[in-house]
Parts: C-alpha cells; sequence; structure tokens
C-alpha cells in the first residue's frame, strides 16, 4: 500500500509538531514548514525518520502571500525527489501566531498581519494545493475554541479563525466531488509555547481554565495531535465539513 504524506505547515514546535509526530506514529510520512527555527525544524525531520517514516522541513512564511508560488516549486521539487509522486495527501494548516491585544488597542498593522497568516495565507496555500492533492485525502484547518465563547483580547485572532470555519465548509462542499475532505478542528487552552508561551508561565491563569475544565486540566499538544492525524485515517473516511472543537469541554 503506496505511503500517504502529510502538509504541516507551522510544524517545527507547539501544535504543528506534535501533529507531525502524531501523523508518524499512524505511518503518514509528513512534509513540515518552519519559518525561523530552521533547527528545531530539522530536529523534527529526524526524529519522524528515526519513526521509521519519511520526512523534510522547507522555509515557508505563510504571512509573504507573494512568496507562495515559489513555496509550491520548493514543495513539488521535494516530493518528485524524496517520493517520486507529484501529489501529497493531507493539507494541515497550523501555522499561526498568538496576540492577546484589547480590540480598542487593535493596530491596522497587527490586523493585517492576523489576516495574512491566518487566513489570506491559508486560503491561498488551499487553493494553490489542489491540484497536487490526491483524491481521498483531506484538509484540516486549525481554529480555536474562542470562535464559540468570547475572551477578552482575541477579536482579531478570533475573527480570523471564524473565517476558517466558514471557509471549511466550502472546502468541503466544492472539493468532495474531488474525493477530498475538509474539517477544522477548534483547540481550547492548550499549555505550548504558543502566544510566548502566555499559559505555561501563568500558573494562575493555568489553574483557573483547569477549573472552568470538566476534566480539570488544561490542554496539551498531544490532546490535538492525535485528532488531526485522526483526520487524516480511513477511520475518518465520512467526516466532512465539521467543527470539531478539542477543549475538554471548557465552558460547555
Amino acid at each position: 500500500m503506496k505511503t500517504k504524506i502529510a502538509l504541516v505547515t507551522g510544524g517545527s514546535r507547539g501544535l504543528g509538531k506534535d501533529m507531525a509526530f502524531s501523523l508518524a506514529k499512524k505511518g503518514i510520512d509528513v512534509v513540515l514548514t518552519y519559518n525561523t527555527s530552521k533547527e528545531e525544524a530539522e530536529k523534527v525531520e529526524n526524529e519522524i525518520k528515526d519513526l521509521g517514516q519519511k520526512a523534510v522541513a522547507l522555509q515557508f512564511d505563510i504571512s509573504d502571500i507573494a512568496s507562495l508560488d515559489n513555496f509550491i516549486v520548493r514543495l513539488s521539487f521535494a516530493l518528485k525527489e524524496i517520493w517520486d509522486t507529484d501529489k501529497f495527501d493531507f493539507l494541515i494548516n497550523n501555522a499561526g501566531i498568538g496576540a492577546m491585544v484589547p480590540f480598542v488597542e487593535v493596530t491596522e498593522e497587527l490586523f493585517d498581519r492576523m489576516m495574512n497568516i491566518h487566513f489570506k495565507g491559508v486560503y491561498f496555500l488551499t487553493q494553490k494545493s489542489i491540484p497536487f492533492l490526491n483524491g481521498d485525502g483531506g484538509i484540516v484547518f486549525i481554529s480555536t475554541g474562542t470562535t464559540r465563547f468570547s475572551l477578552p483580547g482575541y477579536s482579531a485572532y478570533a475573527s480570523m479563525k471564524g473565517a476558517l470555519e466558514v471557509l471549511t465548509r466550502y472546502v468541503a462542499k466544492e472539493l468532495g466531488p474531488l474525493g477530498i475532505r475538509a474539517n477544522i478542528v477548534a483547540p481550547g487552552a492548550i499549555e505550548t509555547d504558543f502566544n510566548n508561551a502566555a499559559l505555561r508561565n501563568n500558573p494562575q491563569v493555568k489553574s483557573f481554565i483547569a477549573s472552568q475544565t470538566p476534566l480539570g486540566r488544561v490542554g496539551r499538544a498531544d490532546d490535538i495531535g492525535s485528532v488531526v492525524s485522526f483526520l487524516c485515517t480511513k477511520d475518518a473516511k465520512w467526516i466532512n465539513g465539521q467543527r470539531i472543537e478539542v477543549s475538554g469541554g471548557i465552558n460547555g
């Protein structure tokens, strides 16, 4: 059986790193992207190889929309060189940044950066990936629990993720005839280095969030990676156009 290949953006750290490992553990090869953390990305690449899967790390700044075509060319070259193919199976749109800024303090510069990273870049990377995606494959977008419940400071971030949730349904509808599924995973509060490790570095906030979660803790990276990798298996073959929140039931 031919090995499946997944592209994970922002796969050098945090949730993306665990997604890459979770996919590899299910026998899926990985192309992971990084923006600045080349050393970390190569470490993830080598650890995936140690698990017995093929992997390659490619530099890519999703906020630089003009670089998309060049990235697709480099991706095509890597697919041919490493896998002798011009196709891959799963696109995991994970790359992102955090910014907790009160609504009245959001600048146009910050808004545009958030939009380019979390919506515009994702929109056009997905569009440009379609000719390279195998049928019977899938796309996974990443959202946030804060599209369902509101937390002060996340107006820009959550708005972009809300746009992705709408986009997911359209992509599922329009790419379904090609055999390509599209779903979106919405993490709750996860303890990683995201947003300058705001949760990890603030025990009081961490304790409060745990107290508001029925399962009594904050999330871990592997809580999310396991769900993303599940969506890239045959077991998820009939899940399409869905928002799956992985938040331990917070604010339910």
